[in-house]
């Protein structure tokens, strides 16, 4: 098994030249930078960015520019005369139009004013050509397809907070971010350590086993021992293999996440934080200052009176108005069309109201307001939750520490009962088996100490997420804004 093993650890430790060592506070800043999970939220704000420059752009001036340059016809099209007969006329012309127009939306009525110009020309081709010019010099135009509905008063009161949730969004995934770096970064040392305890139990089990060989020789140890601490030692070549392994997928998950150029990482134990208190009452008052989730509330009911207010506002009377006043001219001469302008008026009222539509109407306010209904309901069981979350969490980690201190004692108190199981067992004392338990004891008691660490250390990036607040600096988290060309 020698021959094998050997070569084999050799192979994987000439990677240990060029190794990167890191912290977990620099792979966490890496990961905030570099990981997959930070680019998709990028690309995430990204678009709610500017679905939020889009919605302001909305109710800002707007100039356009349409243009038909040109149209052309020439075909033969069916018309009526003005004796009631249709007959087949050929036309052949061109026509060249074109409007610019600077339109505003009005958030307080809930319509579109605007003002514009307009040119035509037509080119009539053939025996009978001809050239006609018309030209609205000035236009003023309003329209608003509903009096009693609204739809930019609701985006002035919905939108904002869509983008306020975006941003908060984005420093809860940030934080998401260090939590899965967190994990990441404990597999990899949880692995190297177990990799160096396999090494060692290896060297240690060696070392024993040659001296129950002699002391086997000497007939002070019966066959059945020695036996048994040879399959130790074979056990323990299979561990170092089995570690091995499991330390390069896990140097190679934590790299990649990290987008780092090399696998070969070595990493430090991290340090407790300094002590620091939480309470309840603190934790939940950050919480509902900070996080997404209470603005997503907000929005919610919000879509949900506007869904009722939309129905409510179109679902039985239907009313639209349009106006416009401006002044035209046409005419053949291009120069003679800027005098002596005719008005143009006009201003358009319109209702609609159902006589009979057997119940579509009620159905469809009775929908909306009870979906309205059933929104709020969830809200309020997602309320609850919410400070339940929090609540439960901050208990758990007000305890989290006094783990971490046990797990640290327990460790200590297994690494030391092994060296004296390991000194007993050559003084002859005690049997292989009362040694193997102590050396499982002590791995044991390591691990557990590196699981309660990372727990202590995923705990507390979760409170930071579940509050976005620094109990450290004793500050609300930040993020420093992205700006997007």
């Amino acid at each position: 098994m020698k021959k094998l093993i050997f070569p084999f650890l050799f192979a994987l430790s000439i990677a240990a030249y060029g190794q990167q060592e890191i912290t977990l506070e620099q792979a966490i800043s890496i990961a905030q930078k570099n990981s997959p999970d930070y680019k998709a939220l990028l690309n995430q704000n990204q678009a709610s960015y500017w679905r939020y420059r889009n919605y302001q752009a909305g109710f800002l001036p707007q100039l356009r520019l349409d243009a038909t340059l040109p149209r052309y016809s020439n075909s033969v099209n069916r018309l009526t005369n003005d004796n009631g007969q249709d007959i087949f006329v050929r036309s052949n012309q061109a026509s060249f139009d074109g409007a610019l127009s600077l339109n505003q939306n009005i958030a307080l009525t809930g319509g579109t004013i605007s003002v514009s110009s307009q040119l035509e020309r037509v080119d009539v081709f053939g025996d009978n050509a001809s050239t006609g010019f018309s030209v609205i010099p000035f236009s003023l135009n309003y329209s608003q397809n509903s009096l009693f509905y609204n739809p930019f008063k609701w985006q002035k009161r919905i939108e904002p907070l869509i983008y306020e949730e975006a941003k908060r969004e984005f420093i809860e995934r940030m934080e998401e971010i260090s939590s899965n770096t967190s994990r990441r970064y404990f597999a990899l040392l949880k692995a190297q350590i177990q990799s160096r305890i396999a090494k060692s139990n290896l060297s240690n089990q060696d070392t024993l086993f040659q001296i129950s060989k002699g002391r086997f020789k000497m007939g002070k140890i019966a066959e059945n021992d020695l036996l048994q601490i040879e399959l130790s030692v074979l056990n323990s070549e299979n561990e170092v293999i089995t570690n091995e392994i499991n330390f390069k997928r896990s140097s190679q998950n934590l790299s990649r996440y990290l987008v780092l150029d090399t696998e070969n990482i070595i990493l430090s134990t991290p340090k407790e934080l300094t002590t620091f208190t939480v309470s309840v009452e603190k934790a939940l008052e950050e919480a509902r200052a900070n996080r997404k989730a209470v603005i997503e509330f907000r929005r919610r009911r919000l879509q949900a009176e506007q869904d009722v207010a939309e129905i409510k506002g179109n679902n039985r009377l239907q009313m639209s108005f349009r106006a416009n006043f401006g002044i035209s001219q046409q005419g053949a001469v291009f120069n003679d069309l800027f005098q002596d302008f005719n008005q143009q008026q006009n201003v358009v009222l319109s209702i609609g109201v159902p006589i009979l539509d057997w119940g579509v109407s009620k159905s469809r306010r009775k929908l909306v307001e009870a979906n309205q209904d059933l929104v709020n309901t969830n809200i309020e069981i997602e309320e609850q939750e919410f400070e339940q979350e929090i609540y439960l969490h901050v208990l758990n980690w007000q305890n989290q520490r006094n783990f971490l201190k046990t797990a640290k004692k327990a460790q200590e108190i297994a690494l030391k009962r092994y060296e004296i199981a390991k000194k007993r067992f050559v003084l002859g004392k005690i049997g292989i088996t009362d040694l193997n338990i102590a050396l499982q004891e002590q791995d044991r008691s390591v691990l557990q100490y590196l699981n309660s660490l990372e727990k202590f250390w995923t705990d507390y990036y979760t409170l930071r997420r579940l509050t976005l607040y620094d109990f450290i600096k004793n500050e609300k988290i930040k993020v420093d804004d992205i700006i997007y060309d």
